[in-house]
């Protein structure tokens, strides 16, 4: 099986590498310029003011399937880390949309640092999205939540 992804929108962040970025985002506001084929895609957006951010970490390299996070000194599976350092580098996030200008929009909360490819925005439906009785596993008393 061959996959194949193109990007449809470039991030420009205020993070210029990693180390900078904080984990999960923070209270930084960045933007995503989407390439003008995908504009028209864009329709309606600005009624949502959270979305299902997608991105490619392509300064990543390499990946461990054993992984030691900044929330514990012990080693867990890559699979149950958020490291991003993936066989697969994809990156997630959930940002607060501040607003839409023609084919750009500017979030908070987007960890992405300055370049990173967008490979996909979703609309976040608190209903369908949010989880309230979700298990957070090893992290139960890592974090505060």
């Amino acid at each position: 099986m061959k996959l194949k992804l193109e990007p449809i929108g470039i991030v420009h962040s205020p993070y210029k590498n990693r180390y900078e970025a904080p984990p999960q985002g923070g209270e930084e506001i960045s933007e995503i310029v989407f390439f003008d084929e995908y504009e028209e895609g864009l329709k309606d957006i600005e009624g949502f003011s959270h979305l299902h951010i997608f991105y490619y970490l392509h300064k990543s390299i390499g990946y461990s399937l054993s992984v030691i996070t900044p929330w514990d000194s012990a080693p867990h599976g890559l699979f149950a880390t958020r490291s991003p350092r993936r066989p697969n580098p994809i990156g997630y996030s959930v940002v607060e949309l501040i607003k839409r200008e023609e084919k750009t929009l500017r979030v908070k909360g987007l960890d992405a640092i300055e370049g990173t490819p967008i490979l996909d925005v979703k609309p976040y439906i608190p209903r369908i999205d949010s989880k309230p009785k979700a298990k957070i596993g090893w992290l139960e008393n890592k974090l505060n939540l």
